[in-house]
């Protein structure tokens, strides 16, 4: 890797400091977090309201206590070992994730990445809101201080406010956030075990009405149903490893958000078993408040402004550092400001006006599936360059400049591109999803294939597009590259070269 580094001391910022730091190079002096910090802001964006009505799914889908518990702990499992290798290149880019796919995609064709993380945030934000939202208004109206609509209205608000402040703060005020959230949200679902535990039913056999038809079609919908949680992180990682130093090992990066998701089984597990209490499992959070002592309610209250508030700000951060790359003329925080008030007058509109909210959850799921065979290329990419980048040339489209060594043809690897809109298109062709079903999409007997026929394909067709057309050896690192060939072009014969002036 070939970067400037000084030898600056590190300083921490503080919680209450703005942060100044956008998609340009983090200093390395601000490099002052570990893999714990990502441990708790992965864990802790996970470890909310959110999370328990993902963990519901299995159960409206039809299936047992059993079925869904362990199709919650694949997904959980499986999505949680293709997240992990996404906080690799943070630490070595010192800038976000969809910045550091210009190595692979080019410095244009990156904004892809940029693109898909960007409406898996605006997604998982609205979801975020409605979900904690709903939860509030049903614990005030338990507790006798009302409900309905007006409520609803005003919770939404206040947490997408609370959201915004802390996300204009910026990542140290995050991170104290996660920190108290962390600890509060998961006693207080621990503190659900007694309070459902006396009705809850291990041996609850489901209604046998599967979603899909069948039991394991249904069962594999409840799997990548799961999935497509830890997944979701995958374009946010690099937000909060970025302030984590190139030199940790790569065996502590990879365990933090694999062990943060595994941790996510608690409010999973909460989602699972309450769904078997509740009348309707479709109308979850009502049931819920129903089938609650009276004594819970305000930790129920609790539970969802804690969780919307971690969501919200893992999503929302992410959004603006996004944004602002996309639009370079904006920094961070307006970046933030302006795509957030965009994601507010969604959650508004899609809960009152247009009623979008289970169309929102079912295209979060295929936005999921089009971020899959991203990482992947990414994930080869890195392996081929052995972890090695140009952290400046990373800049290149961010800064108003043409070439260096990621401007393939005109900023954009076809390689990779093509790579993943193969990929993209067989995962669409193979979905069976409530939103979604493909011209394959009953091949297999109903059973959803669209997320490991979409990672298959991108693990296939990357390295075939790699050895039919070899990358320049510019790209690579003093070792050359792993398992593919490259061409004879030397490092730097790619110079940056300046826009052209506009008349």
């Amino acid at each position: 890797m070939t970067d400037q580094r000084t030898e600056a001391p590190r300083r921490r910022q503080r919680a209450t400091e703005v942060e100044a730091y956008g998609v340009a190079p983090l200093p390395p002096a601000a490099q002052t977090s570990g893999p714990f910090d990502l441990f708790r802001l992965a864990f802790g964006g996970a470890n909310t309201f959110a999370t328990i009505i993902l963990g519901t799914l299995p159960i409206a889908y039809g299936l047992g206590f059993w079925a869904a518990a362990a199709a919650t702990a694949a997904g959980v499992v499986l999505g949680a070992l293709i997240l992990a290798p996404m906080a690799l290149f943070a630490p070595r880019t010192r800038t976000n994730n969809a910045v550091s796919s210009g190595a692979h995609f080019g410095v244009v064709g990156r904004g892809l990445g940029s693109l898909l993380s960007l409406l898996t945030a605006v997604a998982f934000f609205s979801i975020s809101v409605w979900v904690s939202g709903d939860a509030i208004a049903g614990a005030t109206a338990r507790l006798g201080l009302g409900g309905g609509d007006a409520v609803r209205a005003a919770a939404y608000g206040a947490i997408a406010l609370a959201v915004f402040a802390v996300c204009v703060y910026g990542y140290q005020f995050m991170l104290l956030v996660n920190k108290v959230a962390v600890v509060a949200g998961s006693a207080l679902m621990l503190l659900g075990a007694v309070a459902y535990g006396g009705a809850f039913d291990p041996s609850y056999s489901g209604t046998g009405e599967y979603l899909l038809g069948g039991f394991w079609p249904t069962w594999v919908l409840a799997v990548l149903t799961i999935m497509a949680n830890p997944v979701s992180f995958g374009g946010f990682l690099g937000d909060w490893a970025r302030y984590i130093p190139a030199t940790t090992s790569v065996p502590r990066l990879l365990a933090a958000p694999f062990l943060a998701q595994l941790a996510t089984l608690l409010p999973f597990g909460f989602g699972v078993a309450t769904a078997t209490l509740v009348a309707d499992p479709g109308d979850y959070v009502a049931g819920l408040v129903a089938a609650s002592p009276g004594w819970y309610a305000v930790p129920l209250l609790l539970v969802a402004v804690i969780g919307g508030l971690s969501t919200g700000t893992t999503a929302l951060y992410g959004t603006g550092l996004d944004f602002s790359s996309l639009v370079p003329r904006l920094n961070r925080v307006q970046g933030t400001v302006v795509v957030g008030a965009l994601a507010l007058v969604l959650v508004f509109t899609g809960a009152f006006v247009f009623e979008a909210v289970d169309t929102i959850n079912a295209l979060a799921i295929l936005i999921v599936l089009l971020t899959s065979p991203w990482m992947v290329v990414l994930m080869l990419g890195y392996l081929f360059r052995r972890g090695h980048y140009l952290v400046e040339d990373l800049q290149v489209f961010n800064e108003g400049r043409r070439g260096g060594a990621y401007w393939f043809t005109r900023g954009i690897n076809w390689r990779a591109g093509t790579a993943w809109g193969l990929a993209a298109v067989m995962g669409l062709l193979f979905a069976n999803t409530p939103l979604l079903v493909g011209p394959l999409g009953d091949l297999a007997g109903g059973v959803d294939l669209s997320l490991p026929v979409a990672l298959v394909t991108a693990a296939l067709a990357y390295p075939v597009a790699l050895v039919a057309a070899p990358e320049p050896r510019g790209v690579f690192g003093p070792l050359g590259p792993r398992w593919v060939p490259c061409t004879p072009a030397p490092e730097g014969e790619q110079s940056p070269e300046p826009e052209p002036a506009v008349p």
